[in-house]
């Protein structure tokens, strides 16, 4: 009896409303209120001061909300896709209007381009992530031995194919002969769970050391195919002053400025898509310098150099997925095996579109038209990325799969 006569004196929070409700509101809401005895709780309904504006005059959410939450999806779709839509854009503007393109080669941007790609690369590689990858050293080997030594040698076959015009054959050829791609490999190697410093280390290795290896087999597999001299001592030279010295000197500045390299880490995002801008100046400024002859190419002939580049990359995959188990049953099945080897297969199975640029451009035309040597790589650069992609998202869903079995038995 002493509690309920001390609720019943309490005094209710929920002051009852005594203007009445506007006749335009639409939005209800409830409240409590005491009757004048104070011995129970009434529910009354109200009505909010204002309408809902996510609210349309049938419930529904209005054509704002709607328009408001496609621009949150489009945007969100523009930055994890912002690589492929930058390069997509570069060709179809260099098609659309290649006055630019032309002035812009004119000024040498294409170089200037390829020099600011190599410098965010030294910006953005960490030393100590580097020394994490020791562990994996088995398959990186072979990983390395993969980009350098082995897969080059698909070159050979990809140059027996007959197309015209012959820069087409020729581009993937030389694509073929470069080292691994500088961002999305160690990109899907995260996003698929994998050894990702062993991903980096692979990667900078390779591009380093290519630039020793790619003048020898360019002139072996290339430059016979084609019957011209192959300049091999000025490409090397070429490749130092424009891959290695701006690699090294975007490591200087990491390295020196310790404050800059956070601002680097923390906003590695906004460093990748400067990469991705420079990266689609390169085919925006071919396709603009060979726009005519582009267009004289008939489409069936181009799709058949896309699809060479697609049928390129799924034999490198399939090439380095054999050799991979073969190596991981040796070495036994761990779970650090696993990462090692999602490194190593996407790794090893991508080709850089950036190297190839810079040798097409040291190379003088010596190979045939610039933009029908690089279109072709273009599309191919794409595919891998695109196709890998898939590949991740089926990896991670059957990840998914596995361990909702596990936790149901």
């Amino acid at each position: 009896m002493a509690i309920a006569s001390t609720l019943a004196s309490t005094q209710n929070p929920f002051l009852c409303l005594r203007q009445p409700p506007s006749p335009g509101n639409r939005s209800v809401v409830f409240r409590r209120c005491q009757d004048p005895c104070g011995r129970r709780w009434i529910s009354r309904s109200i009505r909010a001061c204002q309408p809902s504006d996510k609210l349309g005059g049938d419930g529904g959410i209005s054509a704002s909300a709607q328009r408001l939450y496609f621009g949150k999806e489009l945007l969100s779709f523009a930055s994890d896709n912002f690589l492929p839509l930058a390069l997509v854009s570069g060709v179809g503007l260099g098609f659309a209007n290649p006055t630019l393109g032309c002035l812009a080669d004119k000024y040498s941007f294409t170089k200037i381009s390829t020099c600011g790609i190599f410098i965010i690369s030294g910006l953005t590689l960490r030393t100590e992530a580097i020394g994490a990858a020791v562990k994996g050293w088995p398959l990186g080997l072979f990983g390395l031995i993969s980009i350098l030594l082995l897969t080059p040698s698909f070159s050979r076959l990809i140059m027996l194919v007959q197309l015209q015009p012959r820069e087409l054959v020729t581009g993937l050829g030389i694509f073929c002969c470069m080292p691994t791609t500088l961002s999305s490999g160690v990109a899907l190697t995260h996003l698929a769970g994998g050894n990702a410093a062993l991903a980096l280390a692979v990667t900078v290795a390779s591009n380093l050391l290519g630039i020793l290896t790619i003048p020898f087999w360019v002139s072996r597999y290339i430059a016979g195919g084609v019957g011209v001299s192959f300049p091999t001592d000025q490409l090397f030279r070429s490749l130092i002053v424009t891959l290695l010295i701006p690699l090294i000197i975007g490591k200087v500045i990491r390295e020196s400025f310790k404050g800059f390299a956070n601002f680097v880490d923390n906003n590695r995002k906004l460093f990748s898509k400067i990469n991705a801008i420079c990266l689609s100046l390169v085919p925006w400024i071919q396709v603009s310098r060979s726009r005519s002859l582009l267009l004289s190419v008939q489409p069936k002939v181009f799709l058949a150099a896309v699809g060479i580049g697609i049928l390129l990359h799924l034999s490198l995959l399939a090439f380095n997925a054999v050799s991979i188990r073969i190596l991981s049953g040796l070495t036994g099945g761990s779970k650090s095996s696993k990462e090692n080897s999602t490194a190593v297969l996407l790794i090893s199975s991508q080709k850089t579109l950036p190297v190839m640029v810079a040798v097409v451009e040291q190379l003088g035309g010596a190979f045939g038209e610039t933009g029908l040597l690089v279109l072709p790589c273009v599309a191919a650069h794409l595919n891998q990325i695109m196709i890998d992609s898939v590949l991740v998202n089926l990896w991670l869903r059957r990840g998914k799969d596995t361990s909702t079995k596990v936790k149901t038995a």
